[in-house]
């Protein structure tokens, strides 16, 4: 089994302000810092460090070199990263408080570029049996999941952001689901997260559903099977990452055999260590530093 992530690739710019732009307000930030990031950079990082064997597919612009090399540095295989000509970078600009919350501004540059023949390509060196991980932040979605899943791959979306595109889907494609509270309203409509999942599972039976609940932790749930963890506590000084940590690290985990119950504790861990550091995917800490964390101790004993 092989795993490819098709997603995205951005320079992130984030700025440490001491609260979020209002409208009409002009305000000064205390610093400036660029980070490789993209919730698909992220999250195939994040599985890298978790141990997996990894694909990336996308698209990077001239200036998008040092995404490429990050990928890498990370033993990401690149070999389905492709450059376009004349295109910027896709690229965030991040504010982010000193309690660690942020807000986004993403602008697509060349991770719009994935076109149809871009991806018949890919896929082409995949089928059935092999995981796709999937986002928003590209462009092509629909055509990605309609061609994975006639191949008999299994495909897991992260439907964010959550907009026109995610609503437009057919969901009965996707095998595992992974989304937080605010896109499981868009998609069905329900606010509390027990009504969300059993929606969902009522409209798609066979699938599998990770549910992130912030500071009430995740949960996971298919129709034979319930399970929750709460979060760990950590010192926050940057979100920005920590839900495609936990993406990563929950899926890597899965696929290594693990139970749902455990890899949502072993991705909860994952995430507690990323929102302590600064950055996106320079946050994201390897399987080693899971395992040897304070959070996991209480299971090795």
């Amino acid at each position: 089994m092989k795993v490819l992530n098709f997603g995205s690739l951005n320079l992130d710019k984030v700025y440490t302000v001491e609260h979020f732009v209002r409208a009409g307000e002009t305000l000064s930030s205390s610093r400036l810092e660029e980070f490789c990031g993209g919730k698909g950079l992220n999250q195939s990082i994040a599985f890298a460090r978790a141990g997996a064997t990894v694909f990336h597919a996308g698209c990077i612009g001239e200036d998008g070199e040092k995404l490429r090399r990050m990928l890498a540095d990370n033993h990401v295989d690149t070999t389905f990263v492709r450059m376009m000509k004349q295109t910027p970078c896709g690229h965030a600009i991040i504010q982010v408080t000193g309690e660690g919350e942020n807000c986004i501004l993403l602008f697509g540059g060349a991770n719009l570029c994935v076109d149809r023949a871009f991806a018949d390509s890919v896929l082409a060196k995949f089928g059935e049996g092999d995981f796709l991980m999937l986002q928003n932040e590209i462009s092509n979605l629909d055509h990605i999941i309609r061609v994975a899943h006639s191949k008999k791959m299994t495909v897991a979306l992260n439907p964010s952001p959550f907009n026109s595109v995610i609503t437009a889907l057919d969901l009965s494609m996707i095998d595992w689901l992974i989304l937080n509270e605010t896109e499981g309203m868009g998609i069905t409509g329900e606010s509390d997260p027990d009504r969300i999942t059993a929606e969902l599972l009522n409209r798609y039976p066979a699938m599998r559903i990770v549910l992130t609940l912030g500071s009430k932790g995740a949960m996971y749930a298919d129709r034979n099977n319930r399970e929750r963890h709460g979060i760990f506590k950590a010192p926050v000084v940057d979100t920005t990452a920590a839900g495609d940590t936990f993406t990563g690290f929950f899926f890597a985990s899965i696929l290594n055999g693990n139970s749902p119950a455990a890899s949502l504790r072993i991705a909860s861990a994952a995430s507690a260590i990323a929102v302590s550091r600064k950055g996106a995917a320079p946050s994201i800490p390897s399987a080693q530093e899971v395992a040897d964390s304070d959070y996991l101790k209480p299971a090795q004993k």
